[in-house]
């Protein structure tokens, strides 16, 4: 009688497994490092390893028929030439497809796939994986072996398969995640308290951080101080009008310069009544990123726009960048925005209407995020302030959400119309916001957005549905060749927005110029004209810096 065999685990998982790595060499968003490459590859073929091991399973556990040895052997081979040119194939256009994305940016082309690196790369995440796997299972079975003599036999599985997830889980969130986040917090804090010996502590009583300020210049944090010691200053804004301007007045309060979110906030709106915050024409108020940074871009521009009559103010929330923060404390974050806006605004709604400056709120990527959820419209509708300039939403945004699901039908995903453009508006680096069919009230939103940008579309919900920017016609930054792949679409855009690279104007990096064009529309400074608008775009090209 023939020997019949099931469907054989290596070349289920293999097939699946190798489609699954030859679809993660395929474009996404941003060009991507060998390393990175192969770590998602890695990862990729893993997965699809593991669902093809699962398939089997699930086949036994059916007791669905089972091959003949010869047909099985038949399949085995014919699927491994398969699979192998089936890798060979993708392998071959991975540094094409990586090439193009790298031309449209303007970064310089590679100049060899590396195929023995990702190999390697990919053959020890997989064993890594492997292991792992195995580890599991063996400790389940253990467990259920035990289990076997008390309860019975699917029960047993049952109850070893949950204690191990349970294990799994403490192991990794209770010991291994907590210990990384305890020292990378302990890192960023020790690099946030670093002094750059070129950032001299400001003389002047008007700045924060000064002798004669509320906030010591040790306790604004790494990004604070650059931030107070950046911009354009008096001179710089003199040389370019060839006249004298107002001062610019920025003020910081960092994680260390008091114990609560409250107190920062009051600290922060002390000190903007010492620097005369108050007096300028326009108040901004910043919310940072996770480790307090605070986009040049955004503020020099808008300083120069309004000819240095600029008050800005931000509150630090965390030493951890934005990704960890995330993970982390995003409670904290928005907690602190919170308290800083509902200082700050109370104190600006009692001053006279018509000597107040007008107010304005803006961040940059999770700044954008948790300047959105610092307050609640019911709050403000009486009294609203000016408006707010957010760029680079990421994807957990429930405003951005909303708006974009809500879009108007002829506009795409990746930049949409809402409403007609009455209150919320969206640009990118080819669309304005003159593109509305409606006026723009008195109270005016900004979502400045790349359609690379991973940070505002990747979504957990990739891993099953193609996502609406996808489809026809696609953003102007987004590579043709991108195609979405059940899971590796996820895993793809989830390194991008990890580990990705991108210049200026392209993902997450806001050029200057679509600043300029973003605060322009949004405030309407006076006395601009079009010579005037490209000539300070010039001054903001990486050559046209001083």
């Amino acid at each position: 009688m023939p020997q019949r065999v099931g469907l054989l685990p290596n070349l289920t998982g293999l097939l699946i497994g190798t489609v699954f790595f030859a679809f993660s060499l395929t474009p996404s968003l941003l060009p991507r490092p060998i390393l990175i490459q192969g770590v998602l590859s890695g990862l990729s073929f893993s997965a699809g390893y593991g669902l093809g091991s699962l398939l089997v399973w699930l086949w036994s556990y059916l007791q669905l028929p089972s091959l003949h040895l010869r047909w099985a052997r038949v399949i085995q081979a014919v699927a491994s030439v398969l699979c192998l040119l089936f890798v060979l194939r993708f392998a071959w256009q991975a540094a094409e497809w990586q090439n193009a994305l790298r031309s449209m940016m303007g970064l310089e082309l590679l100049t060899a796939s590396q195929p023995f690196y990702l190999g390697l790369i990919v053959t020890l995440v997989f064993l890594l994986v492997l292991a792992l796997a195995r580890l599991f299972n063996w400790i389940m079975h253990a467990l259920a072996a035990r289990w076997q003599r008390y309860v019975p036999l699917r029960i047993s599985y049952l109850t070893s398969f949950l204690v191990v997830v349970l294990l799994f889980w403490s192991v990794i969130d209770g010991v291994l995640i907590n210990s990384l986040m305890r020292t990378a917090n302990n890192s960023f804090k020790q690099l946030d308290a670093l002094i750059d010996d070129h950032l001299p502590r400001p003389t002047a009583a008007r700045q924060t951080g000064s002798h004669a300020s509320l906030i010591n210049w040790e306790e604004l944090g790494r990004q604070g101080r650059r931030f107070v010691a950046g911009g354009p200053g008096d001179a710089g804004l003199r040389d370019f009008f060839g006249q004298e301007t107002a001062v610019p007045v920025r003020v910081y309060v960092g994680l260390a310069s008091a114990d609560t979110p409250q107190q920062r906030a009051e600290l922060a709106l002390q000190e903007l009544k010492r620097t005369g915050g108050f007096e300028r024409s326009l108040l901004l108020l910043i919310t940072p990123t996770g480790t307090g940074w605070i986009d040049a871009s955004s503020i020099d521009t808008l300083e120069y726009l309004h000819r240095g009559d600029v008050a800005s103010v931000a509150v630090q929330y965390s030493y951890l960048n934005s990704p960890l923060t995330m993970m982390t404390n995003q409670a904290y974050g928005e907690e602190t925005a919170r308290s800083v806006f509902s200082r700050i605004y109370g104190y600006w709604r009692e001053l006279p209407k018509e000597t107040r400056p007008r107010l304005y709120l803006s961040g940059i990527s999770l700044g954008s995020l948790n300047s959105d959820r610092s307050f609640d419209l019911f709050d403000i509708i009486d009294d609203p302030f000016h408006g707010a300039l957010w760029a680079g939403p990421p994807f957990r945004s429930n405003t951005w959400r909303r708006v974009t699901a809500q879009r108007d039908e002829d506009s795409p995903a990746w930049l949409p119309t809402f409403r007609g453009g009455s209150v919320i508006r969206f640009m990118n680096q080819t669309r304005g916001l003159d593109q509305a069919t409606e006026a723009w009230g008195s109270f005016r939103l900004v979502y400045l957005q790349y359609a690379s940008d991973p940070v505002t579309f990747f979504s957990p919900g990739i891993a099953w549905t193609e996502p609406d920017w996808m489809k026809a016609p696609r953003g102007p930054d987004v590579s043709p060749d991108l195609r979405w792949f059940p899971l590796v679409t996820m895993l793809q855009l989830g390194a991008d927005t990890m580990f990705g690279i991108a210049p200026k104007g392209f993902g997450h990096e806001y050029a200057p110029a679509h600043y300029i064009d973003a605060w322009l529309g949004l405030t309407e400074p006076e006395g601009w004209t079009e010579q005037d608008i490209q000539r300070l775009k010039q001054h903001f090209q990486p050559e046209g810096r001083e």
